[in-house]
């Protein structure tokens, strides 16, 4: 019977999320692709079992993570069940709904009808009776926001969330969807968009300043840049990455000589300071504290501990920063 760490608290920083009581690790582990019937059940557990002993104690799902869709909120709700239940009120447990689950016009996007029932289908996969955060996972285009953000708060008027937030929303999309929500009683939490050093959209376009104007959290996805920032890709694209298979989230002409050219100028600063590529681009992310967590996925406990070890140095003085864009903006 696994028994979790009485040190799992000494040295993860937590940061408030927002205006709320809520507060996050640093990193937070996202269940997207190394949770379902391709991966060792045992890894799995091994991985969860190990996040909680170093404190990580925010799971990100959503209904169609996996592979197939929905795989990922079972594998959570086989661990809870065997390893993790006594620590149900330690974790914070997310997921979102908007993206393609079953046929008909009602299988994906912001309806109500969608959202409820989505957020349904994944408590009964998780066996929780709430879950922490529930996202609209994307805006849609042919909904009213109203009748979407209605749908978040009828989840928190259930008891089946205890709190709300959006993800993939632009910083207009935010605002509205900030006011709207906060008409209805239910406060935007949080944010989840992609943000890397090297996918700046959330700086470039405003979104970091819409949150820190309305004092909403977020938690930012891809922070690796879906294994660039890894270091795997220093010499080109090795046997068995995303890159070489065919992979929809990153192709093989992605990875151009420039481009790792770039990647090994961050890996030097990475050296001069004491960490690995996917460290320095983790640091970077939390640098300053305007991000409340960062988003990492870990096909292995060691995988995760070395995500950890970012944190041992999150400062970076002006040259460092100065360099950093030069590479990746020049």
């Amino acid at each position: 019977m696994y028994t979790a760490s009485p040190d799992r608290y000494a040295e993860m920083p937590y940061r408030r999320t927002g205006r709320s009581g809520l507060k996050l690790p640093a990193l937070s582990l996202g269940l997207w692709h190394n949770f379902g019937p391709d991966r060792p059940v045992e890894t799995q557990r091994a991985i969860l079992r190990r996040a909680l002993d170093l404190g990580v104690t925010h799971f990100d799902l959503a209904d169609n993570y996996g592979p197939p869709p929905g795989a990922a909120e079972s594998a959570l709700g086989a661990a809870l069940a065997a390893d993790l239940a006594p620590y149900r009120d330690e974790l914070v447990i997310s997921t979102k709904a908007g993206y393609l689950m079953w046929p008909g016009p009602y299988g994906e996007w912001g309806s109500r009808k969608h959202l409820l029932a989505s957020l349904d289908q994944s408590l009964r996969r998780t066996g929780l009776e709430y879950v922490d955060i529930f996202y609209s996972h994307r805006p849609d285009p042919d909904t009213p926001l109203e009748e979407t953000m209605g749908a978040l708060h009828t989840a928190v008027q259930q008891g089946k969330a205890l709190y709300v937030g959006v993800s993939n929303y632009s910083a207009e999309q935010t605002r509205e969807a900030a006011r709207i929500l906060a008409g209805l009683g239910t406060p935007l939490l949080i944010h989840q968009p992609r943000y890397s050093m090297l996918d700046r959209r959330p700086e470039d376009e405003g979104l970091l300043d819409a949150l820190d104007e309305l004092n909403v959290g977020s938690v930012v996805y891809s922070p690796l840049e879906q294994g660039l920032l890894t270091g795997r890709y220093l010499k080109g694209i090795p046997e068995g990455s995303r890159a070489a298979g065919d992979s929809p989230f990153l192709s093989s002409e992605a990875v151009t000589e420039d481009l790792v050219g770039r990647l090994r100028a961050l890996q030097e600063i990475a050296e001069s300071r004491g960490q690995s590529l996917a460290q320095l681009a983790l640091a970077w992310v939390l640098r300053g504290g305007r991000i409340t967590s960062a988003l990492v996925g870990a096909s292995s406990a060691r995988q995760l501990e070395d995500s950890v070890g970012a944190l041992r140095n999150l400062d970076f003085d002006a040259e460092e920063l100065k360099r950093i864009d030069a590479i990746v903006r020049s």
